[in-house]
């Protein structure tokens, strides 16, 4: 057995010890879905920089970071932005929500917001999306694995998929938050201390500049459209929400989160950099996304590449089990308390909850074995979230009079336009006007209009945001 699997094995075997162990703790529906409304900015920041710091920011971004140059930097750059939104604007406020009402999920905030159809129609609509995700992590560390034992990808991919299974289905996000702290600082420190080290692997910064493509290849802004496709996602993100519904105040939420914006926006170099490099060093890859995987091979020590492997394995994992968190949960509270049994007691939600998890590993390892690349499932996920949930979010938050109509219209404008532009342009867009893009532009317009022609609702306490749903009767509870 290889130094570098060995080490990969150890580690990986670390976590699932550490999540079980952890998992016995977890008693209520609450310790899993919100931690219990008990995340200081600490262990927020660390369960949200896990959950932002996996496959795309890692093997995909080194990838495109290996074709496109360093404009990749808006990959990771764009989560970071988003993220800011998320820590000082909606963020907060949508905590005292959630704190007030006792939601768990964002499916809960929409209901409450509008109505159970557009819980239904969201639900539905995410889920299949999310699943895209998850099969991006497994895709990724599937891709890992081949590198290091030669075996075929999908071997890695099912290790990886029941590893995050075992440890998530113990304890949900109460386990996730600990072993996401646990790993931290080591994964961090590990990928960034290979950037000097692979640069001077590849001569010097002066030798990788002559060694890679001129043009664009150095043009920083040369990425900017990835603001339109990832910035959005990362303010209205439903992992993402229900980790800041586990904060315990206002405070953590701007700091843990504000914390978690700042690492991504300076760590955005540290993957398109290691692409370049490996452009420098190994310039006909036959797939750019391993061109990670084979920099830490191939040129570096053994025991750093070693290291750094297992990090990047482990960190794909821990990323998989925030998307089984939107999964389960979703699952467990949006669709089996929701619809199927309203009168679930704290012990059965959890159990379904549970049961979820394992299922929906099931379908993400499926997932990835079918998908084309990792930023092509992506892709998928974050366009669905930013054009489908963004307007009735933030809109249902700071727009009082807004109703289930206008959230529907947003939605259905936003993924109807981004549909039509993609097939009708091979997803290339016209011009500055992604599919994406559109898909914004339509939902915010559709949302202005529709809001516009419903008479102002009168708001004596000028103070949260209504949540009951417009000529409705209101509800104290979810």
């Amino acid at each position: 057995m290889s130094l570098h699997l060995a080490l990969l094995l150890a580690y990986l075997g670390l976590q699932v010890g550490i999540g079980l162990w952890l998992g016995r703790r977890v008693k209520t529906a609450s310790d899993f879905f919100v931690a219990g409304r008990r995340l200081g900015p600490g262990l927020l920041f660390a369960t949200m920089i896990a959950g932002n710091i996996g496959a795309g920011t890692t093997i995909g971004a080194a990838g495109e970071g290996y074709r496109s140059g360093i404009g990749t930097w808006w990959w990771v750059g764009s989560a970071g932005i988003g993220s800011l939104v998320l820590a000082f604007i909606v963020g907060p406020r949508l905590r005292r929500v959630a704190a007030d009402l006792g939601l768990r999920t964002a499916g809960d905030f929409l209901e409450r917001r509008y109505d159970p159809s557009v819980r239904t129609a969201v639900t539905a609509l995410l889920w299949l999306g999310t699943l895209s995700i998850l099969g991006a992590q497994l895709i990724a560390a599937g891709k890992i694995l081949h590198v290091v034992t030669g075996l075929p990808p999908v071997v890695g991919i099912v290790l990886s998929g029941a590893v995050a299974v075992a440890y998530f289905s113990a304890g949900g996000l109460m386990t996730a938050v600990w072993v996401n702290l646990i790993q931290l600082g080591f994964e961090v420190a590990v990928l960034c201390v290979l950037v000097p080290l692979s640069i001077a692997q590849a001569g010097g910064w002066d030798a990788l500049v002559a060694r890679t493509p001129g043009g664009d290849y150095w043009n920083f802004w040369s990425g900017w459209r990835y603001l339109i496709l990832l910035g959005p996602a990362f303010v209205v993100s439903p992992g993402l929400i229900q980790k800041v519904y586990g904060a315990r105040d206002d405070r953590a939420v701007r700091v843990g989160v504000g914390l978690n914006a700042g690492l991504l926006l300076a760590f955005g170099f540290v993957p398109a950099l290691l692409g370049m490099t490996a452009r420098a060093l190994h310039p006909a890859l036959p797939d750019q996304e391993l061109a990670l995987p084979t920099l830490l091979m191939s040129d570096l020590s053994p025991v750093v590449g070693a290291m750094a492997l297992a990090v990047l394995f482990t960190t794909d994992v821990n990323t998989a089990d925030t998307v089984l968190f939107m999964l389960s949960t979703s699952l467990a509270q949006d669709l089996y308390r929701g619809y199927v049994h309203p009168g679930a007691s704290d012990e059965r939600v959890l159990k379904v909850a549970r049961v979820s998890a394992i299922a929906s590993g099931t379908l993400g390892i499926l997932a990835a074995i079918l998908a084309a690349s990792i930023l092509d499932a992506l892709t998928i996920f974050y366009t669905l979230v930013g054009v489908s949930l963004l307007v009735p979010i933030v809109g249902g938050l700071f727009v009082r009079r807004a109703g289930k109509v206008e959230a529907f219209g947003s939605m259905a404008a936003g993924v109807g336009a981004t549909l039509a532009l993609h097939l009708a342009t091979g997803g290339k867009g016209v011009g500055v006007v992604s599919p994406a893009l559109a898909g914004h532009l339509a939902a915010v317009v559709a949302f202005a209009l529709l809001t516009s022609r419903r008479p102002a609702i009168p708001d004596p306490e000028r103070g949260e945001p209504r949540l009951a749903r417009p000529n409705r009767r209101p509800r104290s509870t979810v």
